[in-house]
C-alpha cells in the first residue's frame, strides 16, 4: 500500500512512495511544529510587525483588529479552529491578533511556508480557498455595516456565528468575545448592544444557554428580523423578561 509522509525539514517536503499518494494538506506544514498557548487578551502579533510568521490555530477564538489613529480600536474579523492567520503574506501584519478565549496555535515561517506552496499545485489551491475565505469574511462584516438597524445587524451577526461555530448542538451560538467585542465588530456602542440583544431575548427568540452562548429558540423569526422584518409575528404582545440581559456582559 502506497501511503506519503510530509515531513518539514530545513524547508523541504520528504515524500515516499509515488502512486496513489493523498492530496497535500496546507495542516501538514504545521504538524510538526510546537504548540503554542495564549491565554485571553494576550497578542500573537501586533499590527505594523514584521510577518515572519504564517500560523493555524488549533483551539480558540481569536480576535483580529486594527486602531484608528484616535485611540479607537475596530473588530474586522474573529478567528477560530483551522483558520490561518497572517496567510495576505504582506511583508508585515495587516491588524493585531489577540486571543479572546485559552487558544493553541502553531507557528511556521513565512519563507518556507511560500516556498512549500509554490512547489505544490495542491497547496496553492488551498490557500486560494484560506485567502478566499478571508475575503468572505470582510464581505460578511462589509454586509453587517451597511444593514439599517441595531436589530439587523445583530440578528446576521448571530447568524453567521451559528453558521460558523463548532458547536455540537445546532442551535447553540457559542460567543466567547465579550459586548465590547460585538459592539466594536458591528460599529455599535456597547449600550446599544445590550439594549438590542434583549428584543429578540423577549419575545421568546433566542435564550441564554451558558455565560458564552446562546440558543436559537425561533430560527425563522431571527432570519426575518435579519432582512428587517420586525412586523408583530415575531414579537408577542407584552414582552417577557429578558433572559439573557444578564449573560455575556
Amino acid at each position: 500500500m502506497s501511503v506519503q509522509v510530509l515531513s518539514i525539514k530545513d524547508g523541504h517536503a520528504a515524500t515516499a512512495g509515488s502512486v496513489g499518494l493523498p492530496s497535500a494538506d496546507l495542516s501538514c506544514l504545521f504538524s510538526r511544529q510546537a504548540l503554542e498557548r495564549f491565554e485571553p487578551g494576550e497578542a500573537i502579533f501586533w499590527e505594523g510587525d514584521e510577518a515572519t510568521h504564517i500560523f493555524e490555530v488549533e483551539d480558540g477564538m481569536l480576535r483580529a483588529l486594527r486602531l484608528l489613529g484616535d485611540g479607537r480600536r475596530i473588530i474586522v474579523g474573529f478567528l477560530r479552529t483551522g483558520d490561518l492567520l497572517g496567510v495576505s503574506l504582506k511583508e508585515r501584519y495587516l491588524y493585531t491578533v489577540e486571543a479572546i478565549s485559552p487558544v493553541q496555535l502553531r507557528r511556521f515561517p513565512r519563507r518556507r511556508f511560500e516556498d512549500e506552496v509554490a512547489r505544490d499545485p495542491r497547496l496553492q489551491e488551498q490557500l486560494f480557498s484560506k485567502l478566499r475565505d478571508e475575503m468572505t469574511a470582510a464581505q460578511d462584516q462589509a454586509v453587517l455595516l451597511s444593514r439599517r438597524s441595531a436589530e439587523e445587524k445583530l440578528a446576521n451577526f448571530l447568524l453567521l456565528m451559528k453558521e460558523r461555530g463548532n458547536s455540537e448542538h445546532r442551535a447553540i451560538v457559542d460567543l466567547p468575545m465579550t459586548r465590547l467585542d460585538i459592539a466594536n465588530y458591528l460599529g455599535m456602542t456597547i449600550e446599544t448592544v445590550s439594549r438590542t440583544i434583549t428584543k429578540p431575548a423577549n419575545g421568546g427568540i433566542i435564550a441564554a444557554a451558558g455565560r458564552r452562548s446562546i440558543k436559537v429558540l425561533k430560527m425563522e423569526p431571527l432570519r426575518l428580523l435579519a432582512e428587517g422584518d420586525e412586523g408583530e409575528h415575531w414579537m408577542p404582545p407584552l414582552a417577557r423578561p429578558g433572559r439573557y440581559a444578564s449573560a455575556n456582559a
